[in-house]
């Protein structure tokens, strides 16, 4: 599996043709689960790992590894699908998302898929709260359900309190700044979208980048300047149907949606991402998820002038 995963920076360049690869795992029964390679560093036997007492059920227990610690968490139970079972025997895919590196303990890995990400879908309707699916796919005709890794965090961590409070905009004539945010996590556009309430900003959300582009057309359609309906466009990188360098770069086509200004907004690391920034034509690229980086982000691109209080 290590020699599997190699390269992964160059298999990121996959994105600029919507394209991803994915990584398949069980949690114990034959149903296939999936997460985006790029976001993992490694896959390997379970370590032995130290129990933390009194902490999160999920949390299974620290491993060292390469002279750093990392939380391994139990997919399997924090979904809802049961502990993992037989330990020793499982392995472990350390994976950074929003700024951190943490392992999941999963009870085998199948292999790696390159996918369009016009073939993964958003999931059916009516799933509920407690789902934890933020795509669905098909691999040789079984169902891939891939887990938004976002929302198992939350679970862990909780939903964070940076949020700019404190931070006054100094606004012009009573104008009201409208945000447009593309994000298929719901944990994702609920974040983004506290933090521009914060701001006083208003928001409009679209699930996924193709949804999105549809609503940018729509939008279009009105007999009033693009300008004049939207401010600035958020949008997250991976996301089913389509990504968000291929929705920059749509945008970037569009006769009346390519002025706007686009800032991309993913837990993906790397120095790639500046690279695909400049190519798509983006504004700019920030990490998730901080309310400060975000916010100055936000302000700074819009060229708002603002009062120098705290952001928290």
């Amino acid at each position: 599996m290590a020699g599997v995963l190699e390269g992964v920076d160059q298999r990121t360049r996959l994105a600029g043709e919507n394209r991803m690869e994915l990584l398949l795992f069980r949690l114990g029964g034959q149903q296939l689960f999936g997460i985006n390679v790029f976001k993992v560093q490694e896959v390997i036997q379970c370590p032995t790992l130290t129990s933390i007492p009194n902490s999160n059920p999920i949390m299974y227990g620290l491993a060292y590894l390469r002279g750093r610690t990392i939380p391994v968490l139990d997919l399997g139970k924090a979904i809802g699908k049961g502990a993992i079972k037989d330990v020793k025997n499982c392995f472990v895919i350390v994976a950074e998302y929003n700024q951190s590196v943490q392992g999941f303990l999963v009870s085998s890995v199948d292999r790696i898929v390159n996918m369009k990400w016009e073939e993964i879908k958003a999931p059916p309707k009516g799933l509920g709260i407690d789902n934890y699916m933020t795509a669905v796919t098909r691999v040789d005709e079984k169902l891939v359900e891939i887990i938004d890794v976002e929302k198992v965090l939350v679970k862990l961590i909780g939903i964070p309190k940076e949020i700019p409070g404190e931070q006054t905009m100094v606004q012009e004539n009573d104008r009201v700044y409208k945000i447009f945010v593309v994000d298929d996590s719901s944990v994702a556009r609920n974040q983004i979208k506290r933090t521009l309430d914060s701001l006083g900003m208003e928001t409009i959300l679209a699930n996924n980048g193709r949804e999105g582009l549809d609503m940018l057309k729509k939008i279009c359609e009105k007999d009033r300047p693009i300008q004049e309906q939207i401010d600035l466009i958020i949008s997250d990188v991976e996301m089913p149907e389509m990504d968000g360098y291929t929705l920059t770069t749509e945008i970037r086509k569009h006769p009346k949606l390519k002025l706007l200004p686009v800032i991309l907004h993913t837990s993906l690391s790397g120095q790639f991402n500046s690279h695909m920034v400049e190519s798509v034509g983006a504004d700019k690229f920030i990490p998730k998820f901080s309310a400060k980086v975000l916010s100055e982000a936000v302000l700074d691109q819009l060229g708002v002038p603002r009062k120098t209080a705290a952001i928290v």
